[in-house]
């Protein structure tokens, strides 16, 4: 029996800013075979403009889904790609060029539903929203304009991974019961409850940390099996410490 070919990505916009910018991601998702958009609120209202702009793709502008926050967007994936600029800072994820992306999805993600997160116009994603992200895709430019337009970022991502569709068993594999997102977030929720109930959480220093922390559960691609066993043993830890706690600092008789 032949392996089913992954789902197409879709294309997450996080507080995308100018409706003809929509439009135009819409038209370059068309050219290149993707349907599925998600709008991360605040987003662009869709009128007149958006439509011009998104020649022949009206129903993949109809049919956007908008989200009120990054979290509920990103529930459905197991994998999320990141898109920066970098700009010289390090980041603990794979960081790939354009070109690599399939190959990487391939290996590293075989079906999972994989979402392409773009950010607003101006600032693009901030540091913990990028640190949802399994992997980092840097698409290189002249340094004297290394930012591009969004639909151009778009299209240059889609475009690659159009073409290694077309490449025989590029990413047709047999899927795997990678952790989706959702199920992250709840693992990342039982570790923080943890790190409050053991006082680890004492000063700001942990805001930093916790992202951190998101960032290595991002790259480490857990399964839906090893999410669900870390999720137990934090939990049962929780409650081992929640028991024992009115008996500490009993003093014997004497």
């Amino acid at each position: 029996m032949s392996a089913s070919p992954a789902p197409l990505p879709a294309v997450v916009l996080v507080r995308p800013q100018e409706e003809g910018n929509v439009g135009a991601v819409a038209r370059a998702m068309a050219n290149m075979g993707l349907a599925r958009l998600l709008l991360v609120e605040p987003a662009a209202r869709l009128g007149d403009t958006a439509r011009a702009f998104a020649m022949h793709a009206h129903d993949i502008l109809d049919g956007a889904e908008r989200h009120p926050d990054l979290a509920s967007a990103l529930a459905p994936f197991e994998v999320v790609v990141g898109t920066t600029s970098l700009r010289e800072r390090e980041w603990p994820q794979p960081v790939l060029a354009p070109r690599e992306l399939a190959g990487w999805l391939a290996r590293a993600a075989p079906g999972a539903p994989v979402a392409l997160l773009f950010g607003p116009e101006v600032s693009g994603l901030a540091a913990h929203e990028l640190a949802r992200a399994t992997a980092l895709v840097s698409i290189p430019a002249a340094p004297a304009q290394p930012t591009l337009n969004l639909a151009q970022a778009v299209l240059i991502l889609a475009y690659e991974l159009y073409v290694a569709r077309g490449a025989p068993g590029a990413i047709a594999t047999t899927p795997v019961a990678r952790a989706s997102v959702r199920q992250v977030e709840r693992l990342f929720a039982d570790l923080e409850q943890l790190l409050a109930a053991t006082r680890f959480a004492r000063d700001t220093t942990i805001l930093k940390v916790s992202r951190d922390l998101r960032q290595m559960l991002a790259r480490a691609a857990v399964t839906e099996r090893e999410a669900t066993i870390l999720s137990g043993i934090l939990r049962r830890t929780r409650h081992a410490l929640a028991r024992s706690a009115p008996t500490a600092g009993r003093r014997g008789p004497g």
